[in-house]
């Protein structure tokens, strides 16, 4: 079999006559070729979502559930070693022997790690050591790309694209992760400048109503999916009605004012001991000045835009505003029955501004249901009905997590287009706050 050596070289053993088979240039097929350029692609991108950053930025770790720029760029890296390199070249030899410690995320069978609350004590390896382990794996699976046959690409495609995947989420959780970093920081550095956007008065609220009915509700389809969409299956839903955008910083405001953040009969008992433990009297990276409210953004502190989406609460702050405004949050299955025959379209990190965006236009469908803000659903993250996961060691990706968290759909402006779709199921606690997770509302039909 083709093996590589750890400077990337081909290692070709073919029986006797290996030598002259394997002087040929080898042709790279078109499907080969294609998956290299998106190998390359997404890793390019995490590099360039690091240029705007300091050395010293890469290392801080400002909570447990956050993780150091340098150690999201490094377990990337060690996911492909893990995955794919060391399964496909025989004899392989990492960059370093303790990175599958150090990097190795939560995978039990791949083996013990490092603690995660403790990944912003490292300061080795350094930043530039990190980036020399990318440029040693991306190298070998270059090779590993270009040389492997029609049979060896169609084995190697599927867990590739998942690496990929992986990867986004990463890009996704790097921008979430030094966001809080620079909160943290009295300065408030400046991730990256931007204009501020003329903003057009947000249109009235007005409600889209669905039929009940049988649904097909996951991914069903070709193409790229995580096990947690799968199986197609059916439900039945009651009518309902969904809001025609996103809740907005003003709305939200209106809550607060009323008294929101002090009145225990708006909240699940869990999160109103959330609320008086953590002291929450706003969303996450609002700050009060003398009459008005301040935020921090990835481009520094502004004046919060009472326009914009509201952004950084958690599921408990998104339900206590849906009572308190005489509505719920949608099922992921509403949501899901929703986005049928909507595009993908939306501010994504593609569009390189970091933040919520205003609704600019009303449309015949539902608004802004694809970027901008993650949006919580009522829903716990749960198996679909016949779920099973993947065998091995990536079988602990997603079905591990189901129990104490609720979906999320939808993506935000930390997510790449090209990653999201109607059927993707995301999760978090119903605590968490850090992401870039918002609300938009639903209501039963009477």
């Amino acid at each position: 079999m083709n093996t590589l050596t750890k400077d990337g070289r081909v290692n070709v053993d073919n029986g006797s006559n290996h030598v002259s088979k394997f002087a040929k240039k080898i042709e790279i097929t078109r499907s080969a070729s294609d998956l290299r350029r998106r190998y390359q692609e997404v890793r390019a991108l995490s590099e360039r979502l690091c240029e705007p950053l300091e050395t010293e930025d890469y290392v801080i770790q400002t909570m447990p559930e956050a993780s150091p720029t340098k150690w999201h760029l490094a377990h990337t890296s060690w996911f492909f070693e893990t995955f794919l390199l060391e399964p496909n070249i025989s004899n392989y030899q990492s960059a370093h022997p303790q990175y599958n410690y150090l990097f190795n995320s939560y995978y039990n069978a791949v083996g013990p790690f490092h603690c995660r609350p403790k990944r912003g004590l490292l300061s080795r390896p350094t930043v530039r050591e990190v980036y020399e382990y990318r440029k040693y794996v991306d190298a070998l699976m270059v090779e590993l790309i270009d040389h492997a046959d029609a049979r060896k690409l169609d084995s190697l495609e599927p867990r590739i694209t998942l690496g990929l995947n992986h990867e986004q989420q990463h890009q996704e959780l790097l921008l979430t992760d030094l966001k809080h970093v620079f909160s943290e920081n009295p300065l408030r550095p400046t991730y990256r400048q931007r204009g501020i956007a003329k903003v057009n008065p947000v249109p009235p609220v007005t409600w889209f109503r669905f039929e009940e009915g049988i649904h097909s509700i996951g991914h069903g389809g070709s193409g790229f999916r995580y096990d947690n969409e799968e199986p197609l299956h059916r439900v039945l839903t009651n009518s309902f009605l969904l809001s025609s955008r996103l809740v907005t910083n003003g709305e939200y405001l209106a809550f607060m004012r009323d008294g929101g953040y002090q009145r225990p009969e708006l909240w699940l008992s869990l999160g109103w001991n959330v609320v008086r433990e953590k002291g929450w009297q706003a969303p996450l990276y609002w700050e009060k000045q003398i009459c008005d409210w301040r935020t921090m953004t990835l481009a520094g502190m502004r004046d919060l835009c009472l326009e914009e989406p509201v952004c950084h609460v958690s599921f408990f702050e998104a339900d206590a505003y849906a009572r308190w405004s005489g509505a719920r949050l949608p099922s992921e299955e509403e949501w899901e029955i929703a986005v049928s025959g909507v595009p993908v379209e939306g501010n994504f990190v593609d569009n390189e501004v970091y933040h919520p965006a205003p609704l600019d236009s009303q449309t015949a469908d539902p608004a802004q249901m694809f970027g901008d803000v993650w949006e919580w659903t009522r829903s716990p993250y749960s198996p679909y009905p016949g779920y099973a996961p993947v065998p091995g060691a990536l079988g602990e990706y997603n079905g591990k997590f189901m129990c104490n968290q609720f979906v999320l759909r939808g993506g935000s402006c930390a997510t790449s287009k090209s990653h999201i779709r109607p059927t993707y199921r995301n999760f978090f606690p119903p605590d968490a706050r850090w992401q870039f997770s918002g609300l938009r509302l639903a209501k039963d039909v009477k």
